[in-house]
């Protein structure tokens, strides 16, 4: 029996430094503010991001949360992609932000460009060219 899943609701994501990772999705990648919600009780931000006007990223901070290994061939999340529609620029607006990406490459099944750079956690982020 399938679920009838509709499509991505949201996705979360744990970081060690609230501020710095707020930063980085709203002034870097450019996603849009929802909500922010402090909850004392738990010590926690949780920080809702859209990406044209559709809710996508929950941002999460909590005390002293463990490491986990994130390289693109770890188990677990792979990485998170968005798509692109100039690869190139969008490496070059990275670069004013002194992130460092990859060498963009292309996919040998569907012959598009692609390439990766990290979140401050070093998460790993794909642009996927259109």
């Amino acid at each position: 029996m399938k679920l009838n899943l509709q499509h991505v609701h949201h996705i979360a994501i744990i970081c060690s430094d609230y501020q710095k990772s707020k930063k980085f999705y709203t002034d870097i990648l450019g996603l849009d503010i929802i909500q922010e919600v402090y909850r004392q009780e738990r010590d926690s931000y949780k920080l809702d991001l859209a990406l044209n006007g559709i809710y996508i990223v929950e941002l999460f901070s909590f005390p002293n949360p463990p490491k986990r290994t994130s390289g693109p061939e770890a188990t677990g999340l792979r990485h998170l992609a968005f798509a692109v529609t100039d690869i190139e620029k969008a490496v070059e607006n990275l670069g004013y932000s002194d992130i460092i990406v990859e060498p963009i490459r292309i996919d040998s099944l569907t012959h598009k460009k692609f390439t990766f750079f990290e979140d401050p956690d070093g998460l790993p982020i794909e642009l996927y060219e259109n």
